[in-house]
């Protein structure tokens, strides 16, 4: 934790602060958390949800996959266009999410960091294309472009059949889209 860089361990400071001041639930997750669009939406939202989560294992795994691949995309590009980045991924996650939401009727509240971390997670692999991950669930060695497109179409799956109801499978897409948006239009390092 001491050795990453700046903003990996802010962000990761960050959302351990806003889960222990949220933790009983409380009047903060309402204002904090991503609503659909009507009368419990705020602009600010399109943020704050990105720091707020659902239970220990759901900061456990989202904070994990951001120190793993945060960091050495955070090492590569220097800490503020890795910030413009993240926080671009977490902003067309909740886009994204707002946009199904709107489109199927659901009213319920997203919060997580997991489409920013599916953002990170494209930029990683373009920047290290030929390291190997090794997910939890299936323990299957890949190169992580392939393990982006084999998540990324999971997740696709998971988002059109309804399955696992409770996770906002677009807001990963999102995430996703984002950073490959940032990626081919944004600004370039020399």
């Amino acid at each position: 934790m001491f050795n990453l860089p700046p903003v990996t361990r802010g962000i990761i400071i960050a959302n351990v602060l806003v889960f222990l001041l949220v933790a009983g639930g409380g009047p903060y997750v309402d204002s904090l958390a991503l609503w659909p669009l009507g009368p419990q939406f705020q602009p600010w939202q399109v943020i704050t949800y990105a720091f707020v989560h659902a239970g220990l294992p759901h900061i456990a795994f989202n904070m994990l996959g951001v120190g793993m691949f945060g960091a050495d995309v955070e090492r590569v590009w220097g800490s503020p266009r890795f910030l413009n980045y993240y926080l671009v991924c977490a902003v067309s996650a909740a886009i994204a999410q707002l946009a199904v939401t709107s489109l199927t009727g659901a009213y319920y509240p997203t919060v997580g960091a997991s489409g920013a971390l599916f953002g990170l997670l494209l930029a990683f692999a373009r920047l290290f294309p030929n390291r190997i991950i090794i997910p939890l669930i299936p323990p299957i060695p890949m190169r992580a472009p392939v393990f982006v497109a084999v998540f990324g179409a999971l997740e696709l799956l998971l988002g059109v059949t309804g399955t696992l109801a409770g996770i906002a499978h677009f807001a990963h897409l999102g995430g996703l889209a984002g950073g490959w948006l940032y990626l081919r239009f944004g600004p370039r390092r020399r």
